[in-house]
Formats: C-alpha cells, structure tokens, sequence
C-alpha cells in the first residue's frame, strides 16, 4: 500500500526543499480507531506529512466508539466540525475516513489519485492573506494583512496536536491492529474573528512543547484562507 500511495504522490513531492514556517495547506482527517476503512488514510498523513508545504491533521470523531473500542483521541468537538462541514454544503452524511483540503474539497474514503490533484490545485492557489506567527516565551503574537481586503468576517484558529503515537487496538472493527497514528489534533480552539479591513494583531496563550498552527477561515465552515505552523 505505501509503494502505491508513494507514486500516486510522488508528483508533488518530488521537487520539495524544507521552506521553514511559511503557509501551508491544511488537510483535515476525520477518522476513528474504531473504523476499518481508516488505517490506510491514517498512514497517508505520515506521508502528506512529509511536505512541508502541507500541514494535515487527524480529528478523531467519537461515533465509533459504540462498537466496543473507544477512540483515546476522540473529541465530540471535532464530530460536531465534521457535521459543521457537511451542513455547509447541504449534507445530512458524514463519513470515516474523510478528507477536507483549505476547508473546501471533500474526499470520502481513502482516494489519494484525487486527494493529489486537489492538493496541486491548492498549492498553486496561493493566499491573499500575509499571516505572520511568532512566538514569545508562552505567548503567540499572530499578525495577519489582507490584499484585496476581505469582504466578510474570519475566523481566527488555534490548534494543536501530538506528532505520533502508536495505539493496540483490542476491540472493535480494527481488533488486534497495531496503528501509528500522526499529527493527532488535541485541541482546536477559536481565538477570534477578522474583519479583514485593517491588518491585524492578537496574542494568545501558547504553552508546553505540542507543536501546532494558526488558521483563518471563512465562516460555514468553508474556505481556509491562511495558515501557519507553530513548532
């Protein structure tokens, strides 16, 4: 499966040099440890990971817990940003796995041919947002401009998440499956909203060594217009 899902990738990771804490695209996983269609897209971050133009992020929904194994990483929080999603676009159905790229294309099931050519696209997309993070002691000071203005409000974010961790499932679906799963979100807190007129600048908590990222995003939620890592 990895040998697959390397040359299906491989187009846009093969002329990639580390770039530091510039902008990146986020991809969210919504995903389960109790859902056997899972592991292969759990193993997928390890590689999108790999890019550093790409930050993707593991949710874990709580949804599967009733089958008998429950999920250590699952947050009702982030099942409810996964029916948020699907209420935007006119859906009553969510899905394990799934894939959202910017907080606009939705992938259901593990498909990375699309999953590729989604990311090209938003890789080539580009920002109108200039976003800044620095980081002072246990303080973020995040900085942001918008050129052409915006012409509605923003959502500021802040999320964090744990690289790696190696879980034995007992029960459920995937019983007796050793999973290494990566960037496994902890917590995805709103810092605020934007209006986008005048730049902007805001400090927020930031303590302990979990990396993380500031994102801006329309409201629905839909379209990520920026987004930074916080390592």
């Amino acid at each position: 499966m990895r040998h697959f899902v390397s040359a299906a990738c491989g187009l846009w990771l093969a002329a990639v040099a580390p770039v530091g804490a510039e902008p990146v695209v986020i991809v969210e996983l919504y995903t389960s440890q109790g859902c056997s269609s899972c592991p292969p897209a759990d193993e997928f971050v390890a590689m999108l990971a790999s890019d550093p133009r790409i930050l993707p992020l593991a949710l874990h929904v709580d949804y599967w817990d009733y089958i008998g194994w429950a999920d250590k990483f699952a947050q009702g929080k982030f099942t409810d940003r996964q029916r948020a999603y699907a209420k935007a676009v006119g859906s009553r159905t969510i899905y394990t796995p799934q894939l959202i790229i910017g907080g606009q294309d939705r992938i259901e099931g593990f498909s990375p041919e699309e999953t590729a050519d989604r990311l090209r696209e938003h890789l080539a997309s580009g920002s109108t947002i200039r976003l800044t993070v620095t980081r002072e002691g246990d303080q973020l000071v995040i900085r942001a401009e918008a050129d052409p203005q915006l012409d509605a409000p923003v959502r500021v974010q802040l999320v964090r998440y744990k690289p790696q961790e190696t879980v034995n499932i007992e029960r459920g679906e995937n019983a007796g499956k050793t999973v290494t799963y990566h960037n496994i979100v902890t917590s995805w807190e709103g810092l605020g909203n934007w209006e986008g007129q005048q730049p902007l600048e805001l400090s927020a908590p930031y303590e302990g060594q979990e990396p993380g990222a500031v994102i801006v995003q329309t409201a629905g939620p839909a379209a990520i217009l920026a987004a930074v890592r916080v390592d």
